[in-house]
């Protein structure tokens, strides 16, 4: 589990394929101190598992799954990368709660600077903006944003000018690919009301409305 608070920026070194795998190795700057084999660290939002670590770098392995819901088949050496450790009991959840699983790869279509802000407009896939609502949670590139506004077909989210800054949301450009994950517990939601209710193919797929509610109690 992670909170989508980004603790370091990295760099990727090298890509190499192992089988149907990708391995990639990655510095961090800042370096993140007691990395070991086996920890769980978010690289642009996919939870990867360590396997490899030297003086100032670790590398990750890719899995097909993985490769085939998020970014990380189309990055090459010198790319940058949001990392984040994996959360530990104890510790303060700033964001809000990111698994590390990909719902699914969003598209920059505007970036527009607003008074003292960024705001950038992605184009959402139906299987996250299904979760997504106003002043919501969403997970960018492993980034924990609000949402702003939901459009038919666009997320509308506002930047602070240090979450700008201090990671790779600066370099993104109009039309680039960015990794997206819906708020959790917006699934476990949808989940519960569908075992209660039974799997109704024309309400769960789209959202809940008032005329949903209305039909199992829940508005008049």
């Amino acid at each position: 589990m992670f909170t989508g608070l980004i603790e370091s920026v990295g760099t990727l070194l090298a890509v190499r394929r192992q089988g149907e795998n990708l391995v990639l190795q990655v510095k961090a700057d800042p370096a993140l101190e007691g990395v070991a084999i086996g920890d769980s660290i978010a690289l642009d939002g996919y939870c990867q598992t360590v396997v490899s670590v030297s003086a100032d770098t670790f590398a990750v392995e890719v899995s097909p799954e993985t490769i085939s819901v998020t970014t990380a088949g189309s990055r090459k050496a010198g790319d940058r990368l949001n990392l984040e450790r994996a959360l530990r009991l104890g510790d303060r959840l700033g964001g809000h709660m990111v698994a590390g699983h990909v719902d699914g790869v969003g598209t920059v279509r505007r970036i527009e600077e607003k008074q003292g802000f960024v705001v950038l407009v992605v184009e959402t896939p139906p299987q996250v903006l299904r979760y997504c609502v106003p002043k919501g949670s969403i997970a960018v590139d492993g980034i924990s944003l609000t949402i702003n506004t939901v459009e038919k077909e666009i997320v509308e989210l506002g930047i602070i000018p240090h979450t700008w800054s201090q990671t790779t949301l600066h370099e993104r450009k109009i039309g680039d690919p960015v990794n997206l994950e819906a708020d959790i517990i917006g699934k476990y939601i949808e989940r519960f009301v569908t075992a209660r209710f039974g799997d109704d193919k024309k309400q769960t797929s789209a959202n809940v409305d008032e005329e949903f509610l209305a039909k199992h109690g829940f508005w008049k």
